[in-house]
């Protein structure tokens, strides 16, 4: 395939899993954007500007990867950013369902941008940000669950 595809998320933390998906992405698009979701009814963990870093440190080596953020609907920022595809990560049937919802009213209010949902490898199937939090606030092993750069990062957040 070819052409802009927007990989959305929170990203508080980026995990190993989100890195497969935007990697698998990069070798199917031209171009990939990462965008960090900024909403304003969460209380994450890290700023977007420490996850606009984190992610850019994690995808350095995907030279046809960018890293950006958002607010408002994600189709306006698609369209703004002139992709065609969203490229969603789906763990679990509980992902299908609500990922499905979204698709429905991004196709609903854009029928030119297609939603990509891509299967999490096996390795990453349970992992999500907030497993990754509970895990990092009990100072457990994080290593095979997020780049070292977050893991680094998730130390930090935890010593203070």
């Amino acid at each position: 395939m070819s052409g802009i595809a927007v990989v959305p998320g929170s990203f508080d933390p980026v995990t190993l899993g989100h890195i497969d998906i935007i990697s698998r992405g990069a070798k199917v698009f031209d171009h990939v954007i990462v965008s960090v979701l900024n909403n304003q009814h969460k209380q994450p963990l890290f700023s977007v500007e420490e996850r606009i870093e984190l992610l850019q440190t994690a995808t350095k080596h995907l030279l046809n990867v960018e890293v950006d953020s958002f607010d408002g609907l994600l189709i306006d920022y698609v369209k703004n950013k002139k992709a065609t595809s969203i490229i969603k990560g789906l763990r679990a049937v509980s992902d299908f369902e609500y990922e499905l919802q979204m698709a429905a009213i991004n196709r609903k209010l854009d029928d030119s941008i297609e939603t990509i949902f891509m299967m999490t490898n096996n390795r990453y199937s349970y992992l999500s940000s907030s497993i990754v939090k509970e895990v990092a606030k009990y100072h457990a092993p994080l290593d095979d669950l997020v780049p070292n750069n977050v893991e680094v990062a998730l130390k930090k957040k935890f010593t203070k």
